[in-house]
């Protein structure tokens, strides 16, 4: 199991189109990726319903998690997507 750390760079945080965004990219990966606020419970990153019941805003940290083949490659990647701005 591997794991990543990522500070919310969306002004909105994980709302709306920044979360589906993620969540699809998150299905893009092709391994099992969860998502948690520090110190919640992981969800399912590849569904948006789950991402936003987090209430994910800006600034706040999550920690990613994977599992399998490409698992270090597809958190790297989710990871920037996190810290870069999703509402433009």
């Amino acid at each position: 199991m591997h794991s990543r750390t990522a500070v919310v760079a969306s002004e909105v945080g994980l709302h709306a189109r920044p979360a589906a965004l993620f969540a699809k990219a998150a299905g893009a990966t092709g391994v099992p990726v969860t998502i948690a606020v520090r110190g919640g419970d992981p969800v399912d990153a590849r569904s948006v319903l789950n991402v936003l019941t987090l209430g994910v805003g800006h600034g706040d940290e999550v920690v990613l998690t994977a599992d399998g083949d490409g698992a270090e490659a597809a958190l790297d990647g989710l990871v920037g997507l996190l810290e870069s701005d999703l509402d433009a």
